[in-house]
């Protein structure tokens, strides 16, 4: 009986074991078949597709019927119209349509009328794409005479130019994320990028000039770079050159504080509506909407143009700061007005622009055969990103990562994600042994036996 019940237990372990070699097997046929996600394609900004079909079917209408695009809460892109035919084409294209009384070229003939005036500093403009308006903001210390001017000249423009006072002063954010410091203030390293034989840290132009030399330390002995290329006013923007030239493990990631990073896949132009967030050592990570793009501000130092506004706060110290969304580098932070506890006015110079203009590309993270993420040039910055849109509150900053650069998967994680081939070596792994266990157990009992024959025959 003992000998029968031993039999159906081998049966049915070398049954489990065959069974599990070839689950083992369709598990790892599988793996090797789905390909390793493409540098080129890894996730993008929600909001990029909602942005892509918006400046789309804006520039296929033309300035002249359309009046800008942004998201709308659920996410889908809303386009300003002027006649209903644009109205319907807009609609098929699976967009909504928002009627408009001003078309493109109007807001444009309004802000070109601005700039040709004498530029008053503590001022800025922009399109409010979803009121129809140009908007023009002073800050305090615009005085009353420039007000009452600024006013008139709105006056004659249209009643579609609004005019508002702001409380606080636009100035440029000096200090930032994670700090490089130098004889001109303290700043943020924003993002790292490549010109393919050397790596620069892409911040805000404002931070210092040509030659200036910066430092991760208040002392003046870790010497991080120096500023090789620069424009400011007119852009916001610079490239500080690494010492070694080499920006090390880790140069696809950029610090929220307390040790964490997001790992940065691609770079895209924002759109009015998105959600976005911000890091500086000074406030930390914030998070806020774009509200306008294309905005002019002037500063005392300048006048800088094209650039994103936000509501996103910031303070002294956040200046050159990466600003994000769902892993995408969105902008670096330029200036604004107010601060984190009572709210205020950002705004960023667009990656793109800067990317273009100082012919390098983002370090992103790429994917490699093995499933490990690691730093690569990013492709062409930015039409390709695309991916579902999500209404603006659902987006996230982007995927977690160590500010040290470490694998955030460990070998374990690894072995275990189902879209690797581990879990089915692992089952191909533990068959074998099953039936190497059996067949060891059958040769054991055999030997056994037949000792036990040849003791009783020749006794």
């Amino acid at each position: 009986m003992r000998h029968a019940r031993r039999q159906v237990v081998r049966r049915v372990t070398r049954l489990a074991a065959v069974g599990g070699l070839l689950l083992g097997g369709t598990m790892v046929t599988r793996a090797v078949a789905s390909e390793p996600p493409d540098a080129s394609a890894v996730p993008r900004t929600t909001a990029a597709s909602a942005a892509d079909m918006g400046s789309g079917l804006v520039t296929r209408l033309g300035d002249s019927r359309t009046a800008g695009t942004w998201m709308g809460t659920d996410g889908k892109p809303v386009v300003a119209v002027t006649d209903e035919d644009a109205a319907a084409e807009v609609r098929r294209a699976g967009a909504a349509a928002q009627m408009v009384s001003h078309s493109m070229n109007e807001l444009k003939s309004a802000t070109s009328t601005l700039r040709s005036q004498p530029t008053v500093a503590g001022t800025a403009w922009l399109m409010d794409y979803r009121t129809n308006e140009v908007v023009v903001r002073a800050d305090s210390t615009v005085s009353a005479a420039d007000w009452t001017r600024l006013t008139r000249i709105a006056d004659g423009i249209g009643s579609f130019v609004r005019m508002e006072r702001t409380e606080g002063t636009f100035t440029t954010r000096i200090n930032g994320a994670q700090p490089i410091l130098s004889t001109a203030g303290r700043c943020s390293a924003g993002f790292n990028v490549t010109d393919g034989q050397r790596d620069f840290i892409l911040t805000a132009g404002h931070c210092g000039p040509n030659g200036s030399v910066w430092f991760a330390d208040n002392g003046g002995r870790q010497q991080v770079g120096r500023t090789v290329q620069q424009s400011f006013p007119g852009g916001d923007f610079s490239l500080v050159e690494y010492q070694g030239g080499d920006a090390g493990q880790g140069a696809d990631v950029v610090a929220i504080g307390d040790g964490n990073g997001v790992r940065i896949t691609g770079a895209a132009d924002p759109a009015v509506g998105q959600r976005v967030f911000r890091s500086g050592s000074t406030s930390g990570l914030r998070d806020g909407q774009v509200t306008a793009v294309n905005a002019t501000v002037n500063y005392p130092e300048g006048t800088v143009t094209g650039l994103i506004e936000s509501n996103v706060c910031a303070e002294p110290g956040d200046s050159g700061g990466p600003m994000f969304s769902e892993g995408i580098a969105l902008g670096v932070t330029s200036g604004g007005s107010g601060d984190c506890t009572s709210g205020g006015t950002t705004f960023f110079q667009p990656v793109t622009k800067a990317l273009a203009d100082l012919n390098v590309k983002l370090i992103v993270a790429a994917q490699n055969g093995s499933g490990q993420q690691g730093a690569a040039p990013s492709p062409e910055p930015s039409a390709s990103a695309t991916q579902s849109a999500i209404a603006p509150g659902a987006a996230s900053p982007g995927s977690s990562a160590p500010v040290g650069g470490a694998q955030v998967s460990t070998l374990l994680s690894r072995l275990a994600d189902p879209r690797n081939i581990g879990p089915g070596m692992l089952v191909i792994a533990g068959s074998l042994v099953a039936l190497v266990a059996t067949r060891y157990i059958r040769a054991e009992q055999d030997r056994k036996a037949y000792q036990r024959y040849y003791s009783a025959t020749w006794g």
